[in-house]
């Protein structure tokens, strides 16, 4: 459906898309390109030629009603995340291949099905696959900050369900971290408060057309240490290849 609507379900599924289309966007892998008053949900009443345009098609207009301040006030915590964990600011790629959503030994990225097994070359294949889970490893980040010091963070996780009825997801076990906090729900216009956890190997409903996003710091020591040996032992790979494009 198009333009204008009263009808209140679609206009709260529109609201539900801004939301999802500006986390999946600030909390991607490099430069988030956001084009002005997208953080208010402004339109172009879809005219794509508005930089030649000096009216209400370009204007903003900064009397906010009530919805346009709710999707700012979410913007704003989904840029806090993605300024305040560098697991969504890498300076490289996932080490492995992109045909697989970059997974590799590094284990710096994992994508499971909502049953969290990992996905297979059958379920990236999928046409009908609609739902992913994607585990972001906060230990597994090869590269050194600006002074060459370890980058580390949170382990996150990302729930996306595509499909427009509620999915059960099922988190992985306690290997990828035991209680995982709620940071952002899509299908709440509110950001959540307080805390809500949730427990390893839970499950829980996630609605439709929207994205959960969990973080923990509660790592098995093991588990960490291992996570470290392997980045660290990527980092030399890549210093070595760097020095060698530099001569």
């Amino acid at each position: 459906m198009e333009g204008e609507s009263d009808d209140p379900e679609v206009n709260e599924l529109r609201l539900r898309q801004q939301r999802n289309f500006l986390t999946t966007l600030l909390l991607s892998q490099g430069v988030p390109m956001i084009a002005h008053g997208d953080e208010l949900g402004r339109t172009q009443v879809g005219n794509n030629n508005v930089y030649a345009q000096d009216s209400e098609l370009s204007w903003i207009n900064w009397d906010l009603d009530k919805e346009q301040t709710s999707l700012l006030e979410f913007v704003t915590r989904v840029i806090d995340l993605r300024k305040n964990h560098p697991v969504f600011r890498r300076r490289r790629f996932f080490a492995g291949d992109a045909a697989h959503g970059g997974k590799s030994d590094l284990g710096d990225i994992e994508w499971f099905t909502p049953d969290a097994c990992q996905m297979s070359d059958e379920d990236w294949s999928a046409g009908y696959a609609r739902s992913v889970m994607v585990f972001l490893n906060g230990d597994a980040i090869p590269e050194p900050d600006s002074v060459g010091r370890r980058i580390t963070d949170d382990h996150f996780i990302l729930m996306f369900n595509a499909h427009h009825e509620a999915i059960d997801f099922t988190l992985p076990p306690a290997t990828y971290g035991s209680r995982w906090e709620v940071r952002l729900d899509t299908a709440q216009s509110a950001v959540p408060t307080g805390d809500l956890v949730w427990e390893a190997g839970s499950t829980h409903a996630v609605e439709g057309h929207s994205v959960v996003v969990l973080s923990t710091t509660v790592v098995p020591a093991k588990e960490k240490q291992a996570s470290e040996t392997r980045a660290d032992k990527a980092a030399s790979t890549i210093a070595r290849k760097s020095a060698g494009k530099s001569q």
